[in-house]
């Protein structure tokens, strides 16, 4: 930590991705007090971990609260076994099930729980039958991402083969339509494109620094950081990062400076992700005069943001402002 002034305020603290919850308790509340010794942690800081369901029971969940974690984001993805075989996850639909339901019994009043749509060979009505299911669990947040198939990853090449089928936009669009309807049919209220929450209170407090584009500091291996008007990668590799954070070197493998320009159109671009939208300038509002056109955006007073009809076809609104 020796590159941050001490003091910096800290509002989040996040743990993940990857599985951090293979972390013993014990050195889970180390990391978490020698944040708290170091920086300015807010005294009711929201501190997450990300956690895969598998393997987790009711006493691990009562000693990540002790040391002080109050926020779980559960990666279940699926509550269906050939999806998640497809996906390569490790659990089942009871241990995801199972896992939810011991956090709860610790005592734990903020959860989210993670899930795709867009799986190759998905349907509709399986879809609807994993909301129905996550919705039965009332959990406090719910994040749901589209399914993105890369060529040069396992499932991209099984696709490419014609093993798995392709993706559909059109019913993926259906498929986030139906998720948008249901969940705000269940009380949830949308504050981000992909993002629900049961009460405003339950929002993720960290994404939402992403999202209104403020810095943040990542550390260990591989994480990234951006602040002071720099991004900053860590060395990937955990012997190397060890041995950088004990002799003294750099931690960073990779920085950039990001221009002012770049920086305000990705401020631009995360903004309109949030329902709450964000004032652009005349010349932003100028290049989106198609968007505004074809009712991707609507404009309230000074603020823009996106139609729902918008939402499914964000990236033909955003690349509009990015730098030339």
């Amino acid at each position: 930590m020796r590159r941050y002034p001490a003091g910096l305020p800290v509002p989040t603290i996040n743990f993940g991705g990857g599985t951090p919850s293979l972390l013993a308790p014990a050195d889970l509340g180390r990391v978490i007090l020698a944040t708290r010794s170091w920086f300015a942690v807010d005294a009711d800081a929201e501190v997450t971990i990300e956690a895969n369901p598998e393997g987790l029971d009711q006493a691990y969940f009562e000693a990540i609260q002790y040391v002080g974690v109050n926020r779980l984001s559960f990666g279940v993805q699926s509550f269906h076994a050939p999806e998640l075989a497809m996906l390569t996850r490790r659990h089942s639909a009871e241990q995801a099930l199972r896992a939810f339901r011991a956090a709860r019994a610790a005592g734990f009043d903020n959860v989210s729980l993670d899930f795709m749509y867009g799986l190759p060979g998905q349907t509709l009505d399986v879809w609807r039958a994993t909301l129905d299911q996550a919705l039965d669990l009332a959990p406090d947040h719910l994040s749901l991402y589209g399914l993105t198939v890369y060529d040069h990853l396992p499932l991209g090449r099984q696709v490419a083969r014609g093993d798995l089928p392709a993706q559909d936009a059109d019913l993926m669009a259906d498929m986030y339509e139906l998720a948008c309807e249901l969940l705000a049919s269940a009380g949830y209220a949308q504050y981000e494109i992909s993002n629900w929450a049961r009460e405003p209170r339950f929002q993720c407090r960290h994404n939402l620094i992403y999202w209104r584009n403020s810095g943040y500091i990542g550390l260990g291996a591989g994480a990234h950081s951006s602040f002071s008007g720099r991004r900053y990668a860590n060395e990937p590799k955990p012997v190397a990062y060890i041995e950088r954070a004990t002799t003294g070197a750099p931690l960073e493998a990779e920085s950039e400076p990001v221009s002012s320009e770049l920086a305000r159109a990705e401020t631009a671009i995360l903004g309109l992700r949030l329902n709450e939208g964000i004032t652009l300038t005349p010349s932003e509002l100028a290049k989106l005069a198609d968007p505004f056109a074809a009712n991707l955006l609507e404009l309230d007073g000074d603020v823009a943001r996106l139609t729902p009809k918008g939402r499914l076809l964000s990236n033909e609104v955003f690349w509009r402002l990015l730098p030339d």
